[in-house]
């Protein structure tokens, strides 16, 4: 009897010691500055914070975001953070956060993430696609994108006709809507596209004021360029797994971790855009911003449409610009 009893007890430090094992796994990191940027030291904290939900993480730093997505894809990684341009695949409802026009300021992208990461939806935040379950375990805004011109002379959707401007090539928003325009759109990479236009090959561009310093966007713009202060669009960082990697619940354990993260990443987006110096800086006139407004209203209902972005996204969005604004002229329109 005593055997037994001994058996059933060592059977169970030993269960007990296995199940307390927190399970390894490897999660690229996208980051222009490699381990020394923002993004990256973000995850660090993530990282550490998931000791406690029973993962034993190892980031691995990448400056190229097509080979973290490629290395995620072969199974080299457990989970991979990069923009949700990329990631749009994987989650086309948290994916299309990023929408032309759909997120118009910090207070919008705050109310909207925070909404999206919510227990409530946490059924969206899992998708199967070709047999691979995958689960975004988190989103980190990056900020506003705003025109960059090397000419403050096109300062009009009249005088961006015919300009080449970079676009995102795996985007087809981005296509899409340059080619409405008028414009040129030159395909890019979010590697090169900076490259391209500080070198003069395109006119145009948009970034994230986290882009201005470590692409070096004053070299395009040199001593005539400018930046339109006017938001084209928030861009955004998914975090996506492969939940079967990770213990159960760990999903929505990290989802809530990063929305207790928005405060510190949102003082970090004010402050990155209050470097940008003054005089590149352009103001729009509010006939001008209305005129944008609809421009990319319509251009986004037209990429819903096709496919291209979430429409239960697209009404979150409404809702948060709605919210915040109540005034703002599609609030008494129907669509989205």
């Amino acid at each position: 009897m005593k055997k037994i009893a001994l058996a059933a007890i060592t059977a169970s430090i030993v269960g007990f010691s296995a199940s307390a094992q927190a399970n390894k796994v490897e999660v690229c990191v996208f980051d222009l500055l490699g381990r020394s940027g923002e993004s990256y030291k973000m995850m660090q904290d993530w990282a550490l914070a998931a000791k406690g939900w029973g993962a034993d993480v190892n980031l691995v730093a990448m400056t190229d975001e097509a080979v973290a997505d490629n290395n995620f894809k072969a199974g080299k990684c457990d989970a991979v953070a990069m923009t949700s341009m990329r990631a749009r695949p994987y989650n086309k409802f948290a994916g299309s956060i990023d929408s032309l026009g759909g997120v118009t300021s910090n207070e919008i992208a705050q109310r909207a993430i925070t909404f999206v990461l919510d227990t409530r939806n946490a059924a969206k935040m899992t998708t199967n696609l070709g047999g691979n379950k995958y689960e975004i375990g988190g989103i980190a805004p990056l900020g506003s994108a705003y025109i960059f011109v090397r000419d403050k002379n096109i300062n009009s959707i009249e005088k961006a006709a015919g300009k080449k401007f970079a676009v995102l090539g795996y985007d087809d928003a981005q296509k899409i809507m340059v080619q409405r325009v008028g414009a040129q759109a030159v395909l890019s990479d979010i590697s090169n596209f900076a490259a391209k236009f500080n070198n003069g090959q395109v006119d145009m561009v948009g970034a994230p004021a986290y882009a201005y310093k470590p692409l070096e966007l004053s070299k395009g713009l040199g001593a005539n360029g400018a930046m339109f202060d006017f938001p084209v669009l928030h861009v955004t960082a998914d975090l996506v797994l492969r939940p079967e990697k990770f213990p159960a619940g760990f999903g929505q354990k990290s989802r809530d971790w990063h929305v207790k993260q928005l405060p510190k990443a949102f003082a970090m987006i004010k402050r990155l855009e209050a470097e940008i110096p003054a005089k590149y800086k352009m103001k729009l006139s509010d006939e001008d911003k209305l005129k944008y407004q609809k421009l990319l209203r319509d251009g986004r209902m037209d990429l819903t449409k096709r496919g291209i972005y979430d429409a239960s996204m697209m009404s979150v969005l409404k809702k948060a610009r709605c919210s915040v604004d109540k005034a703002n002229f599609e609030c008494a329109l129907p669509g989205e």
